[in-house]
């Protein structure tokens, strides 16, 4: 068995540097490392260029690495809910590449399958294919142009899980599955954090998500908020 736990979120991140290309899991504020997260605040990490699927709120998730500037580029699908993203963005702050969100996960997915790059029908004829190679298929019939782009290639995923075991392997709860495998499949050394921290053989192996051989850290969470992005409340009386 290779054990491959670690102690903490600082230990799991001892070794990425300012400059380095992250790719980071969950969807709004729902499966977000937010342990490995805090560790890359507090080891000062800078010049981050981060690939999520957004880039959090003003004071939680990715939006506390964008209010201490440690992000220099953020290539997401969907960034609505952040007012400190907007202001860097539109001053010159920030470099921002907006993905859409199909192709942000099929590029994910591709660096897992070892393919360097896939083709897609979207984004011809927008400003997401300037400057990028369009070539023409006939696919179930139908000849039309695609887009080539490229698949990502982050030095670090950093994911969130409900469950792990000490060998890797991973199960996601109900939709904070949404881009962690996807995340967990792309870097070159993938970190997993866990609610639960079991041993090899307490999973069942019919649903395991992210097989082992994707994870190269795992640790248990010390702590997790689990904010709500947007609360929503019924304005029906009761009877």
């Amino acid at each position: 068995m290779i054990d491959k736990t670690v102690s903490s979120a600082l230990e799991a991140t001892d070794d990425v540097q300012s400059g380095m290309t992250i790719a980071v899991g969950g969807f709004g504020l729902c499966g977000i490392p937010e342990n490995l997260i805090q560790a890359l605040i507090d080891r000062q990490i800078t010049d981050l260029t981060c690939i999520s699927n957004n880039a959090g709120v003003d004071d939680f998730g990715l939006g506390l690495l964008l209010q201490r500037k440690q992000i220099k580029k953020m290539i997401a699908s969907y960034v609505g809910e952040n007012a400190e993203f907007e202001r860097q963005m539109l001053s010159g702050e920030l470099d921002v590449e907006l993905v859409p969100q199909g192709t942000l996960a099929t590029r994910l997915m591709a660096a897992g399958y070892g393919m360097p790059a896939i083709y897609t029908p979207t984004g011809v004829g927008t400003e997401v294919a300037e400057g990028k190679e369009i070539r023409r298929f006939t696919f179930h019939g139908v000849e039309k142009d695609y887009l080539m782009e490229y698949a990502f290639e982050p030095d670090f995923a950093l994911v969130k899980a409900w469950k792990g075991d000490r060998m890797g392997n991973l199960v996601f709860r109900g939709t904070a599955n949404n881009f962690n495998h996807a995340m967990a499949m792309c870097g070159k050394i993938t970190i997993a954090e866990v609610e639960e921290l079991v041993e090899p053989g307490q999973l069942d192996p019919n649903y395991i998500h992210t097989p082992g051989i994707y994870v190269n850290r795992i640790f248990q969470g010390e702590r997790y908020e689990k904010r709500i992005e947007q609360r929503t409340y019924s304005t029906k009386e009761k009877e």
